[in-house]
């Protein structure tokens, strides 16, 4: 069950929440947000790594947004709505490791190594199949036209693979490492729900990007990385805060409002806006190129992900918003 920031009641379902409608401006400039700045967020990792570690630099920005956000949910909820029990960290310890570990950290390692912030966003927009793949493992009957668009959405991560591992200007063990983040993100959105979390997402994200963001400067340290903030540029710093404060802490908060504010199908829309985005600002100031494989396996990919939604959507109606929510990301 999703809280507001301020750690007032809890969201209103169905008809409450009918009565209490969201201003249209409001929907729209928060949709907008998660948009533009989770779209954005994989050029900003590219513009960071070029002249920081990558392990370190995604561990230091988890820790600080973790920080700011604990240090806001605090001042407007006191303390003790950052109190939760030993099961319940655990919980969120191992979404630190699925989520802001395993896959934004091997996304920052991908592009440090030299994946195309546009590639990248199109292979990682493959989770919801990865989702729709591990609930019918693990029993679950998805509708027929939903497993469908799995089907053609993992022929088009395939072709996205084997056409730029084979002609692309970047050792193909980047993307691989992307595909196996998406993988990994999307087992840990699919975990969130069968967890025992604290009852405030907000809460539960603090203490995962807390962890997720102390494990990544140790694995920095581990590997070798050299931390040296007064040698990095001007560029890589504001790429960093950004990330912090409007990747991390901003569109998070947006997409959680949105979330028991907003129809869950309109919500789910980012999942196919944030790549277009996102190649096309790699495009533009990356100059990265836009080759005729990356359009047409990402248009594939994209009208796959969009028919799993739309299939979805009636039984998502039926969920919880914080089931909801765990299909989500933290980019």
């Amino acid at each position: 069950m999703v809280t507001d920031l301020d750690g007032g009641a809890p969201a209103l379902p169905g008809a409450a929440r009918a009565e209490r409608p969201p201003r249209l401006l409001l929907v729209g400039l928060a949709l907008g947000t998660v948009y533009l700045v989770w779209g954005s967020t994989y050029l900003g990792i590219g513009v960071m790594v070029a002249d920081m570690p990558p392990l370190a630099a995604a561990g230091g920005r988890f820790l600080v947004a973790g920080l700011l956000l604990g240090l806001v949910l605090a001042l407007r909820g006191g303390r003790r709505r950052l109190r939760i029990g030993l099961a319940e960290l655990r919980s969120c310890a191992l979404l630190a490791l699925l989520l802001p570990v395993l896959g934004q950290g091997m996304v920052t390692v991908a592009e440090s190594g030299g994946a195309p912030s546009g590639l990248t966003a199109l292979l990682v927009a493959a989770v919801p199949l990865w989702v729709l793949l591990y609930r019918r493992v693990s029993g679950e009957r998805p509708v027929r036209s939903a497993v469908l668009g799995a089907v053609v959405g993992f022929a088009g991560l395939a072709a996205l693979l084997a056409f730029n591992g084979v002609s692309g200007d970047f050792p193909f063990w980047t993307v691989a490492l992307v595909a196996f983040s998406s993988v990994s993100w999307a087992f840990g959105s699919w975990s969130q729900p069968r967890l025992r979390l604290p009852r405030d997402p907000f809460v539960t994200t603090v203490y995962e990007m807390l962890i997720g963001g102390a494990a990544l400067i140790a694995a920095g340290l581990c590997a070798g990385e050299r931390i040296a903030p007064a040698s990095y540029s001007a560029a890589s710093w504001i790429a960093w805060a950004y990330l912090v404060i409007f990747g991390s802490v901003v569109a998070f908060s947006a997409y959680v409002w949105l979330l028991h504010s907003a129809p869950v199908s309109l919500v789910a829309t980012y999942a196919y806006v944030n790549p277009v985005v996102a190649v096309f600002l790699g495009w533009l100031v990356l100059s990265e190129a836009v080759t005729v494989p990356i359009v047409a396996g990402g248009a594939v990919v994209l009208l796959a992900v969009a028919i799993v939604l739309r299939a979805e959507r009636p039984r998502r109606k039926r969920e919880s918003t914080e089931d909801s929510a765990s299909d989500g990301a933290v980019p």
